[in-house]
């Protein structure tokens, strides 16, 4: 009895067994939550990036489970950063991202908004072209300032964060339409907005925007709509502040078409004035034709009126006889 061998057990062998399992359990768990990331992608992806402050790698979990730690516990340790990378992909490539893809090439969303405002059509679009103004009644927009009639640089909020980006006028037409582009580090957009006379004080504004997110933040962001629903409360503020604003708004009278100033506000100004002088000439002309014609009535009258007194005259003349 004392010259026999006790058999060890081959722990190897366990272990390897052991982490076949677990890594097939892991593996069904990460489809799983790949498949739910478009729902909750926000709590996954902060829940897993707690768990992987730990590091490791496959190698160690043998050393943990020896080391007295719970399999499980061990094995999640040390795969926590690979399941959220995994997620994390099939998050990108539901938004449009992934590998071999650019952030401009993600899905677009599409923003359509219709709100009709109590003032005149010019009143309306002249309001509309005072960007610098935009910041003291929205609250996504906290700073615009023109680099020239066509190009301007926006500050804006998204979520929690600030962004900034250049707007490119391609298209102007007053009391008409505008037409812009955006580019930013972190998305770019294609808009426009129209002005449509319902009565002499009362104009319906129809806003379109197609809106490109770029970066992880934005895309999760369009997920849910963010940036839209944030548009729409700014468009309403407008519609409040343009209504309830008594003051006279200065516009830009200029136009753009095709990327180009064809004339700019001063021109759009004096061009204006000639009409306005051109109308108010051939108004004076009206009213100077309207009185002669006037004039040459009365005349006649006088003239009709003095037949006919003759004519009775003679008439009475003849009984008489």
């Amino acid at each position: 009895m004392a010259g026999k061998q006790t058999k060890q057990p081959d722990v190897g062998a366990g272990l390897g067994g052991l982490g076949e399992a677990l890594s097939g359990f892991v593996g069904s768990q990460v489809e799983r939550l790949a498949e739910k990331a478009g729902d909750k992608l926000t709590d996954v992806t902060d829940q897993l990036t707690d768990v992987a402050d730990n590091g490791g790698s496959l190698l160690k979990v043998g050393s943990r489970i020896l080391g007295g730690e719970s399999p499980v516990k061990a094995f999640l340790s040390e795969k926590a950063k690979g399941i959220k990378d995994s997620v994390v992909d099939k998050a990108k490539e539901a938004f449009g991202g992934g590998k071999g893809k650019s952030g401009s090439s993600g899905k677009s969303m599409n923003i359509i908004e219709v709100l009709d405002v109590g003032v005149p059509l010019r009143t309306a679009y002249d309001y509309w072209t005072q960007y610098e103004e935009f910041s003291s009644f929205t609250k996504g927009v906290h700073g615009v300032s023109k680099s020239d009639e066509m190009t301007s640089d926006w500050k804006v909020k998204v979520g929690p964060s600030s962004r900034s980006f250049k707007a490119t006028v391609q298209e102007q037409i007053p009391d008409d339409r505008i037409v812009w582009t955006s580019e930013g580090a972190k998305g770019s957009t294609k808009g426009a907005v129209s002005f449509h006379e319902l009565a002499p004080t009362l104009t319906r504004i129809v806003l379109v925007v197609e809106y490109f997110p770029s970066g992880f933040f934005e895309k999760t962001g369009n997920l849910w709509r963010a940036q839209g629903r944030r548009m729409r409360l700014d468009f309403k503020h407008f519609q409040r502040y343009v209504t309830l604003t008594e003051e006279e708004p200065e516009g830009w009278r200029g136009e753009i078409r095709d990327g180009e100033v064809v004339m700019s506000h001063e021109e759009a100004l004096e061009e204006e004035e000639e009409e306005e002088a051109a109308q108010d000439e051939d108004a004076e002309n009206d009213d100077e034709y309207e009185a002669a014609d006037d004039e040459d009535g009365n005349t006649e009258d006088e003239e009709e009126d003095v037949d006919e007194d003759e004519w009775e005259d003679e008439a009475d003349e003849d009984r008489e006889e």
